[in-house]
Order: structure tokens, then C-alpha cells, then sequence
């Protein structure tokens, strides 16, 4: 017995125990409705993102002088596991990952070390350089996502519009974090100049940017004080309007020369577009919202409902609202079906009580389910864990569990009043004789869940609410069993009726007879269980595997990459024609399209990569789940047949953490031009799979420039220089930002370039009029000699290697795990091949699984060393300790037969769920060993004491395994959980016959009864 007896003194103190029934009713109820509500448990985005740019720089000058630069000090970051680093001419963007044991709670603190750190070396980077830039945001989910779209506004109007709903949206919405603007096009003030004329007036573009400068800077001009007041001096110039750049005044040879008569001024929005959204086929403009740490996804969206229909009511005709992500309506739905679950659980639980047990025990029973949730809901209030994907299934897990010792200690009560003993001896003996194998069983459950609480991974931080409230629930069924069912069964229960007895006196009798069979034939007992084990050995290789399943929302996505080098232009044209085609289906119920970038992370699990002008993703919200896979079919087919030189994919949303397409492999070595070759060569192994589809790389394709060769004699002479023809061809090209427009709130660049019947095409370029002293212009070609070249238009690396991945899709019903098994021996031979320096590595699902399930195999050896000690706690023998560990890995027989049988593949999940299983089978023979000692303690045989022993915990045995098993049914149809019901339902089942059976027969073996000592010789 642990300590004084808590049901006698609950017994003794009805009233104060009731009381406190009461008050943990009450207070879980308010818990309940206070709980946050989210689709999916936090999980740390343990990446930063540093970006800096060198305009004009090269791509080699941006490695060596940029990139090498930020690398080399980002080395030395707490905790890293790897940079990644994306290098463009000017622009370099630098992942800086960190391992996946790293604790969450420290990450913000590496962050600001970077900042630190980058901040430290900032006087070192080239001169020119722009930030370096930090995102360390990158996990934010921004769940509600309002586009606006407008007929008849143009968009700088639509953009004030906006502006207003989100200030309202700021001011009246306390749960919201921030709010991001999507699919916005910046406005640009255009000078387009005739070179002709400029170089005929004898003007240099250095002369009229300087003027247009000078007049439009803002400058103090001083305060006049004086004996009353202070007087501010203001001197104007400032541009107000574009039309105010018309009269800028230029000096020439002693003349005055307006602007307007050597340019036109136009304002328009920028060439060429920043990333673009498109709603049903239309440009718009979105603003994203993100929840506060800490909140509830369900409230902010009743207070944006709310905000938003003032918002709308104001708008003016023509600019319509659409609501293109509703995370709190998924996660209403996801919590209404998960609760929907959880009654059936409890239904089901309650069935099985009362069919078993009989309407009074039933009832204690059922009583006990409501008052351990409500103090579930109370500690779960009090430790912030939200009510989502994982607490909830966790929650019907534990249902299961936490029936059992009430069913245990009502099952001892109903024995003893049977025997004759009062309620109060009744629920004493309960007590004094299962409390503590009950507490021990309930720790040895946890210890199971071990591995899913301390896993340090990504996978391991998303289901760590599992251990949490798994351990919980069985803490609080523990009191309830010992303190409350009691106080409950000391109203309802009554000794059992003879004709029950003899009803399950036959039952007994049947099941007392196959255990006296099986310890008699003991050996080919033995021999069956094991030859069942090996066989569940065998058959693990026939199960599927899978890291995590795909989400059962009615989102597709669409990544669209056309080759790199091609424009916006080109992927916005793309994604018209594919918006026609999904929307003609009729299978969509709305499109949004991302041109140039990816989508914005409304999903937590989503695999976010850096815009560029040559990828669109789309998300396509199906009518239904059949609407999906139809349309994921048709939609694929149409686009391998209509842009057979893009990469596509199509896959509904994932779960779990991130991992893109799921075969990769990583090739990298010192020399970029091996690394090429060998990744081709590796994409021909992949391709040559039948199983892989899509077969591309991160980055390879080179991309076409035009090299000017400037004759240095003959530019010196014409009074040049080739920084001033860069900076000629750079404003006759793309333009020069000459100042800025102050309009409103708005800061408009005021960018000077050709004009549009002079802005070159790359055939007209030797003919560009270049400006030369004197007031003449000279072709472009008359000191400069072209010539087309290739070059890469990025470099990936990764830790300061060059790194070219080969991505990969899967054929249907395919998993990555299976593809890459059979990929395995050509890319082991393809690696030894590499010569030193080079690797090949896989990533992607399988990289990302291994690293998870490490991370739960490595805690392990503490499962079992809690597990152990408990054991030896409770029993106090290595043979009964044994035992238990024995029949431990038993359960694997009903787990690989369930799995198999119902075609459910083994993922982390499953795992997780077999690893918690071996909590529950020690439970259970724990119990069972305990009662056989007891009896055997009161004098009774091995066989006498065992069949005794075996015979009361039958029916407990039996019933709380049912519970389990039939309480799990009502997630295991879903995508998520399904996996893990099915392997506890076989493996529990399976495991609790063997402890019923195997158990009682290992035991009669192990334990012999004492040789009675010789009478002593009278003689």
C-alpha cells in the first residue's frame, strides 16, 4: 500500500470528497471553453533567414566579397547545423539552420547572436552593400487571409482602401501579431529621357539627376527667434506631383532649360512586377493576418468577422473582399469532428461498461470519465496546451487508459462485496491491495510515452502534447480511482447477484481450462508465441512506411517552375492558362495564385523558398476530397502535355514538418563544374527508377549575358570611362533612381531612363547613342564589341560547399521510404565512385524521418531504464522482471498483423504509438504479477495461485483492453491517427491474450513451489 489509505479517508470524508468532485467538474467545464483552439500544435521554426544585396555586383564578386564574408562569421553560430546560402549577382539570401535538438526556448537568443555577430563584421562587407537584412519571422502562420480586388480603381486607389481595412483591422483586433500586405505593386515616378536631344543641349545625365536632386532635398533653413516667439523658415522646391518634375529648371551655356522640353514624366507602377497574387483569375491585393503567441485562432476569427463587416459595409462599390484563407473555420471543423471523436470514444466506453460490468459498476464508471477529463482539461488549462490535432487524438488515446483503474478498483469492490466485506472494507481492500501496482502501471504507461516527450526533433516538438496529456490523464484516472470511484460506488454499487456469478463462473471455467492446457503443454506454448513473434519479425518488411500522412483538407498545391531564367511576364502568362483550365473543370471552388514567389505560409507544416520570377504556386480549394483527387489527376496530365519544359507538382497539404518534394538527394564538392556533371549523372539513376517522377534539380540550367568589351584607348579619348558607360546603359536600361516623391504616405522612387522608343532590345544594342562631352552622342558600338556567354544565375551552397540537389516525385501509391530503399544500392555505388571532397547525401521525407525516429530511438534507453526500475519497484525479482520484458516486444504480433490487414503504412506516428504500447502491456502483467504473489504470499500453490490470480484479472484484463481497443476506433478511419490506432488495437489485443495466456505459463514456470523439508528423525 503507498502511504495512508486515500479511500478510506475519502470514505470517511464524504462530504469534503464530494465537494471536490464538484469543484473539478466546474472548474474543467470553464477550463474547457477557455482552452485555445488551433489546427495544429506550435512547433519552432528553427531557421533564419539573412539577405543582403551589392548592386551591380557580379555573381563572382557577390561570392567572394559578400557571401564568403557573411559566411564565414555565421559559422560560428550557437547550436548550427547547416547554412545555406542562395547566391545571385547582387543578391545573396543565407539560411542558417540549427540543429533539431536545439531547445525552442533559446532560439530567439541565437537569433539576436547572429544580429549581433553580422552586425559586428558590417564595416568589413563592400562598400555599397545593402543591410544585411533578418528574418527571423519565418514560422509565422498568417491563417486568415482577406484579397481585395477592384473594378474600376486604379491600383494605387485599391491600395488606400486597403490600407484603411488594415489599420481598422489593427485598431480594432487585439489577437492579431501583424498583418501582411500580398501582391502589392509599388508605384514609380518615370523620366524618359531622348537621349538625342540630351546630348545635344550638352547635358549629362550626372548634371540633371544632380538638379532634379537638389531641388527636391529636404534641408533645415533655420528658426528665427525673437522676443515673442520662435519663427521656422521653410524654403519650397519639393516635388508635390509628377508635374512638378516637368519644371525643373537646367542650366545650359548661361540658358535656362526646362526638364519637360528634354523628357516626359509619367507616373506608373513598377516594371518589371514584383511577386504578383491573383484571385479567380483576377490581380489582387491580400492582407495576411497572424495570430499572437498564445492565442485562440477561433476568437480572432470572430473578432476579424466582426471588424470585417463594418470594414466591407464601407467600401465603395467595385472593390470586392475575398476571404481566401479561413483557418478558424478549419480548425472549428477539425475541433468539431475531433470532439465529435472523443464523445464516441467515450460512448463506446461507456457500452462496453455497462455491457460488462452491469448497469450499477457501469454507471460508477462512467461517472469517473467526465470528472478525470475535467481535471485533464484544468491542468491543461493551467500548462497552456491548446486543444488541437495532437491533444485531441491524445485525448481519445487516454480514454482508453483512463477507465482502467476505475474498472480495476470497481472490479476489486464488487469481488469483496461479494465475499460478504461492507463498502467500506470493500474500497479499503481495493486499495491496500492495487493502488500501488496500479500507480506503478500507470508510471510504467507514461515511461512508454517517454520517447514522444523528450524526442529533440522537429517531429518530436509537433507531437509532444501527446506525452503530456497521455501522462496526465492517467495521473488524474489514478485519484479518481482511489478517492472519488469510492465515494461514487459506495452509492450505486451492490454485491453481485448469484446468477451473474455462475454466468461468469462459465466464462472463467472456459478460459481457466486453455490456461491449464497451455501450462501442461508449456513447451509448445513457447514454441507458437514464438514462432508468431518471428513471423511479426518477418512481416515488418511488407509494411509500408511513412513519415507523415498528407492532410485530408480540400487545399491543393501547385509549384510551377518554368526554367530559370525565364521572366515574370512569362510565369504570370503561364498561370492564366492554368487557372482557365482548372476553373473549366468545375471541380474548384475558388484559385490563388502566387506569381513569382511561393504561397504565404497560411499552413504551419508548408516548405517555404525564396521568391523568384521563374516559379508560381497555386492554391486550388476543391469542392470536396473527390473534387481533389479529380482535379490532382486531370490537372497533372494537362500540365506534362501543355508545358512540357516546366517542373510541376500537385499534392495536397502536408503534415508535420516541412520537407518539399520527397526524394532528394544532395550532391557537393569544392568544384561547381564536377558538381554539375555528377548530379546529372545521379538524376539518370533516379529517372531510370520506375517509381520517380519529375526528375529536376534546385539549380543547374545556366543563363544567357551579353559581355561588352570596352576598347579602353577608344572610350578615353571620347572622354569616358567604363564606370560611366555602365551607368549610361544601367539608366537607359533598367533605369536610375534619381530621388524621391513625397506623396501622402507613400515615399514613390522617381526613376530616370530611356525613352521607350530608345530602350534598347538586345539586337539594338550596339546602336545605343552614348552621351559623350561636347555635346555629341556615338553608338555604343563604336568602342565596344559584344559577345553572348553563360553563366550561372545563382549558386546554392551549403556550409560554404557547392551543393546541387536532384529532386524527385513519386509515383502513385508510392512511398518515398520504398523508393528510396530501392534507389539504395546504385546510389551507394554512384557515391563511392565520387572522387575525394565529393558526396552524395540524401534529404528530403526520408532524411527528415531518419532524423525524427533517431531522435525518439535515442530517449529510448531511458524509456527502459524507467521502465526497469519501476518493474523492480513493484515486483522486486529479476525472473518477474524478466518476464515483463519478454513479453514486451510480444505486442508486435498484433501491430504488424493490424497494419498489414487493414493496409495502413508504419510512420512516426505508428511508432510513437507502439513505443507508448509497451506501457501498456507492462501495465497490465505488472497487476497480473502483483495479485499472483499475493495469493502466493497467503499459502497457495504456483499453479493454485496463478490460476486464482489469472481467473480475477480476466475479466479486467479483458475489459479495459476492449476499451482501448474499441474507444480508438473513431480516429482510426482518419489519415493522421489511423496508422497508430490500428497498431495499438492488434498489438494490445494480441498483447493482453498473451498476458493472459503466455504470462501465467512463463510464470508457473520460473516459479516452483518450495520442497518441503524431511521430518526430522525421531530416532
Amino acid at each position: 500500500m503507498i502511504g495512508p489509505n486515500l479511500s478510506e479517508w475519502a470514505l470517511k470524508n464524504r462530504q469534503l470528497t464530494v465537494y471536490m468532485i464538484i469543484v473539478a467538474v466546474i472548474a474543467g467545464a470553464f477550463a474547457f471553453l477557455n482552452l485555445g483552439r488551433d489546427e495544429d500544435p506550435p512547433f519552432t521554426i528553427k531557421t533564419m533567414l539573412v539577405t543582403a544585396v551589392w548592386p551591380g555586383a557580379t555573381m563572382e564578386e557577390t561570392q567572394t566579397q559578400l557571401t564568403d564574408r557573411l559566411e564565414r562569421r555565421l559559422e560560428e553560430t550557437t547550436g548550427l547545423d547547416a547554412l545555406r546560402s542562395i547566391t545571385r549577382p547582387g543578391l545573396v539570401t543565407i539560411f542558417v539552420d540549427l540543429t533539431g535538438d536545439f531547445p525552442p526556448d533559446q532560439v530567439p537568443s541565437v537569433w539576436q547572436e547572429v544580429r549581433n555577430g553580422i552586425g559586428d563584421i558590417r564595416h568589413n562587407l563592400p562598400e555599397g552593400t545593402l543591410g544585411p537584412f533578418f528574418n527571423d519571422d519565418f514560422g509565422d502562420v498568417f491563417g486568415i487571409i482577406y484579397a481585395f480586388t477592384a473594378d474600376g480603381f486604379s491600383e494605387r486607389e485599391l491600395r488606400d482602401h486597403v490600407d484603411v481595412a488594415r489599420s481598422d483591422l489593427l485598431r480594432q483586433v487585439s489577437g492579431i501579431k501583424k498583418i501582411e500586405w500580398i501582391g502589392v505593386q509599388d508605384e514609380r515616378i518615370l523620366i524618359e529621357f531622348l537621349p538625342d536631344r540630351v546630348a545635344a543641349m550638352g547635358l549629362s545625365y550626372d548634371q540633371i539627376f544632380s538638379a532634379i536632386a537638389a531641388q527636391n532635398a529636404v534641408r533645415p533653413a533655420g528658426v528665427v527667434t525673437t522676443g515673442q516667439e520662435n519663427v521656422a523658415i521653410r524654403v519650397s522646391g519639393g516635388f508635390e506631383t509628377e508635374a512638378d518634375l516637368l519644371e525643373v529648371s537646367l542650366v545650359v551655356d548661361g540658358r535656362m532649360l526646362r526638364l519637360g522640353d528634354i523628357a516626359t514624366i509619367r507616373r506608373a507602377l513598377v516594371d518589371p512586377p514584383q511577386p504578383m497574387l491573383r484571385v479567380n483569375g483576377k490581380p489582387a491585393i491580400a492582407l495576411a493576418i497572424s495570430m499572437a503567441d498564445g492565442g485562440d485562432i477561433l476568437e480572432l476569427g470572430r473578432q476579424v468577422d466582426q471588424a470585417m463587416e463594418g470594414i466591407i459595409a464601407d467600401l465603395p462599390i467595385g472593390v470586392d473582399p475575398i476571404l481566401v484563407s479561413n483557418q478558424p473555420q478549419v480548425v472549428d471543423q477539425a475541433i468539431g469532428e475531433f470532439t465529435e471523436s472523443l464523445w464516441q470514444a467515450v460512448a463506446i466506453i461507456l457500452v462496453v461498461s455497462f455491457l460488462s460490468l452491469g448497469v450499477r459498476p457501469g454507471t460508477v464508471v462512467a461517472i469517473t470519465i467526465p470528472v478525470t477529463l475535467a481535471i485533464v482539461f484544468v491542468v491543461m488549462e493551467i500548462f497552456q496546451i491548446d486543444l488541437h490535432r495532437i491533444s485531441l487524438g491524445a485525448l481519445i488515446i487516454a480514454l482508453g487508459l483512463l477507465v482502467d483503474d476505475a474498472m480495476t478498483t470497481i472490479d476489486a469492490m464488487l469481488r469483496r462485496l461479494a465475499a460478504g466485506d461492507t463498502i467500506e472494507k470493500a474500497a479499503s481492500f481495493a486499495y491496500g491491495s492495487l493502488a500501488a501496482p496500479m500507480l506503478i502501471g500507470a508510471l510504467i504507461t507514461i515511461a512508454g510515452f517517454v520517447p514522444v516527450g523528450f524526442a529533440q526533433s522537429s517531429a518530436g516538438e509537433y507531437t509532444i502534447s501527446l506525452f503530456y496529456v497521455v501522462g496526465i490523464a492517467l495521473i488524474a484516472s489514478w485519484f479518481v480511482a482511489v478517492l472519488f470511484a469510492p465515494i461514487i460506488g459506495a452509492v450505486l454499487l451492490k454485491p453481485p447477484a448469484t446468477q451473474q456469478e455462475d454466468k461468469q463462473g462459465g466464462v472463467i471455467r472456459a478460459y481457466l481450462t486453455v490456461v491449464g492446457i497451455a501450462i501442461r503443454a508449456r513447451w509448445i506454448t513457447l514454441a507458437i508465441t514464438a514462432g508468431l513473434f518471428a513471423a511479426a519479425i518477418l512481416g515488418m518488411g511488407m509494411v509500408d512506411r511513412q513519415f507523415f500522412p498528407a492532410s485530408d483538407r480540400g487545399e491543393l498545391i501547385v509549384d510551377f517552375q518554368l526554367p530559370r531564367s525565364s521572366s515574370i511576364y512569362a510565369s504570370e502568362d503561364a498561370v492564366k492558362r492554368i487557372e482557365t483550365f482548372v476553373a473549366e473543370t468545375g471541380d474548384a471552388e475558388s484559385i490563388t495564385s502566387y506569381v513569382g514567389r511561393n504561397v504565404i505560409r497560411f499552413y504551419l507544416p508548408l516548405d517555404i523558398q525564396p521568391p523568384s520570377d521563374h516559379q508560381a504556386q497555386i492554391v486550388v480549394m476543391s469542392k470536396d476530397l473527390a473534387a481533389r483527387a479529380r482535379l490532382e489527376i486531370a490537372l497533372k496530365a494537362w500540365l506534362n502535355e501543355t508545358f512540357p519544359e516546366a517542373i510541376s507538382r500537385i499534392s495536397p497539404l502536408e503534415l508535420g514538418p516541412p520537407v518539399g518534394w520527397p526524394i532528394q538527394y544532395r550532391v557537393s564538392g569544392p568544384d561547381l563544374e564536377i558538381v554539375r556533371a555528377r548530379a546529372l549523372d545521379l538524376a539518370g539513376i533516379i529517372a531510370a527508377n520506375p517509381n520517380t517522377r519529375d526528375v529536376h534539380f534546385d539549380w543547374i540550367e545556366p543563363a544567357r549575358q551579353i559581355r561588352i568589351q570596352i576598347d579602353q584607348d577608344r572610350v578615353r579619348r571620347l572622354g569616358l570611362t567604363s564606370a560611366q558607360v555602365a551607368a549610361i546603359l544601367n539608366t537607359a536600361v533598367s533605369g536610375t533612381t534619381v530621388s524621391r516623391l513625397r506623396d501622402d504616405i507613400y515615399l514613390i522612387p522617381i526613376l530616370a531612363r530611356a525613352h521607350e522608343q530608345d530602350r534598347v532590345a538586345v539586337d539594338r544594342l550596339a546602336t545605343l547613342q552614348v552621351p559623350v562631352p561636347g555635346g555629341r552622342t556615338v553608338a555604343l558600338g563604336q568602342f565596344a564589341s559584344f559577345a553572348y556567354d553563360q553563366e550561372q544565375p545563382l549558386l546554392w551552397r551549403r556550409d560554404r560547399v557547392p551543393t546541387l540537389t536532384v529532386l524527385a516525385d513519386t509515383a502513385p501509391g508510392v512511398s518515398p521510404e520504398a523508393v528510396v530503399e530501392q534507389l539504395s544500392g546504385g546510389i551507394d555505388a554512384f557515391g563511392s565512385g565520387l572522387g575525394p571532397g565529393y558526396e552524395v547525401a540524401v534529404a528530403g521525407t526520408v532524411a527528415e524521418s531518419a532524423e525524427s525516429q533517431a531522435s525518439v530511438f535515442a530517449v529510448i534507453p531511458v524509456m527502459l531504464f524507467l521502465m526497469v526500475t519501476l518493474l523492480m519497484i513493484q515486483l522486486r525479482d529479476f525472473r518477474d522482471m524478466g518476464l515483463v520484458i519478454v513479453l514486451l516486444p510480444l505486442g508486435l504480433i498484433g501491430v504488424v498483423t493490424a497494419l498489414l490487414v487493414f493496409g495502413r503504412p508504419l510512420g512516426f506516428v505508428a511508432i510513437l504509438g507502439i513505443l507508448a504500447l509497451n506501457g501498456m502491456i507492462a501495465k497490465n502483467a505488472v497487476i497480473l504479477i502483483t495479485q499472483i504473489a499475493e495469493e502466493r504470499r497467503g499459502g497457495m500453490p504456483v499453479r493454485e495461485a496463478v490460476a486464482k490470480a489469472a481467473s480475477g484479472r480476466f475479466r479486467p484484463l479483458l475489459l479495459t483492453a476492449l476499451s482501448t481497443a474499441l474507444g480508438l476506433i473513431p480516429i482510426a478511419p482518419t489519415l493522421f491517427w489511423g496508422p497508430m490506432a490500428f497498431a495499438i488495437i492488434g498489438g494490445l489485443l494480441v498483447a493482453t491474450l498473451l498476458t493472459l495466456i503466455f504470462l501465467p505459463t512463463v510464470y508457473s514456470m520460473l516459479h516452483r513451489d518450495p520442497v518441503p523439508s524431511p521430518a526430522p528423525d525421531d530416532a
